[in-house]
C-alpha cells in the first residue's frame, strides 16, 4: 500500500497531540496487518539499565496512553520503581512513528476490572497461571498451572488478580515522525506547558 501524504493542515499545524494520535491510529488500523496498537515500551531497572518490549495500547484519552500488565513482571516492577516510561509506535505501512514519554500513574480499580472482564476467558486464566517474567522450569509446568486455574474457576466469573492492573503514561512529550524523501523527514514535538501544549518542529 502506498504512503499516505499529509499536508501541513493535516499534520504540522495541529494544536494538541491526542486527536492527531487518534487519527494516525485509525489510519494504522486500516493498513497494518497485525496489531496496529502495538508499541515498544521502554523502562529502566534499579541500576538504570534500559529495558524494552512490545505491548498493546488498550486505552487513550486526554490524560494519556493505557496498557495493562502483571505488576510482578519485569516491566511492572521497573515502572513501579521509577513511575516513568516511554513508548514508541511504528507503523511501517504508513511510514510513521510516534514517541511518547512521561510519568506513569496506575489506573483505577474500576478501569482495571472493566478491561480484565472484557478479555477472553483463556486470557483471564492465563493472568492467574503465569508468573510473568520469572523462570519457568518447563512448558508442562505452565500448562499444569493453566489446568489448575481452569478447574478452580470452572464456574462463574474470573476475578482480576490483585497483582494485575493497568498503567497510564501521562505524557510530557509526544513526537510525531513522518517519512519524507532523502531522509528529510517531518518531525513535530508537543511538549506539556501548564494545562496546554507547546509545539515545535525538529530537524530530521
Amino acid at each position: 500500500m502506498g504512503q499516505v501524504e499529509l499536508t501541513d493542515s493535516d499534520f504540522t499545524t495541529r494544536a494538541e497531540p491526542f486527536a492527531l494520535f487518534a487519527d494516525w491510529l485509525a489510519d494504522a488500523t486500516k493498513t497494518e496487518v497485525n496489531d496496529p496498537n502495538a508499541l515498544a515500551l521502554a523502562t529502566v531497572d534499579a541500576d538504570g539499565l534500559p529495558d524494552v518490549r512490545m505491548v498493546l495500547l488498550k486505552g487513550l484519552d486526554d490524560r494519556g496512553f493505557v496498557f495493562f500488565t502483571n505488576f510482578e513482571s519485569a516491566k511492572g516492577r521497573e515502572i513501579l520503581g521509577s513511575m516513568k516510561a516511554a513508548m514508541c509506535f511504528h507503523w511501517k505501512s504508513l511510514r510513521r512513528q510516534v514517541r511518547v514519554r512521561g510519568p506513569v500513574e496506575i489506573v483505577s480499580d474500576a478501569d482495571a476490572d472493566a478491561y480484565f472482564a472484557s478479555r477472553p476467558r483463556g486470557s483471564r486464566i492465563g493472568a492467574w497461571a503465569s508468573k510473568q517474567s520469572r523462570p519457568l522450569e518447563s512448558r508442562f509446568a505452565l500448562e499444569k498451572a493453566v489446568a489448575e486455574y481452569t478447574a478452580r474457576h470452572a464456574i462463574g466469573e474470573i476475578p482480576r488478580p490483585p497483582y494485575w492492573s493497568g498503567f497510564r503514561i501521562v505524557p510530557t512529550q509526544v513526537e510525531f515522525w513522518h517519512d519524507r524523501p532523502f531522509r528529510l523527514h517531518d518531525r513535530v514535538v508537543f511538549t506539556r506547558a501548564g494545562d496546554g501544549w507547546a509545539k515545535s518542529r525538529l530537524y530530521p
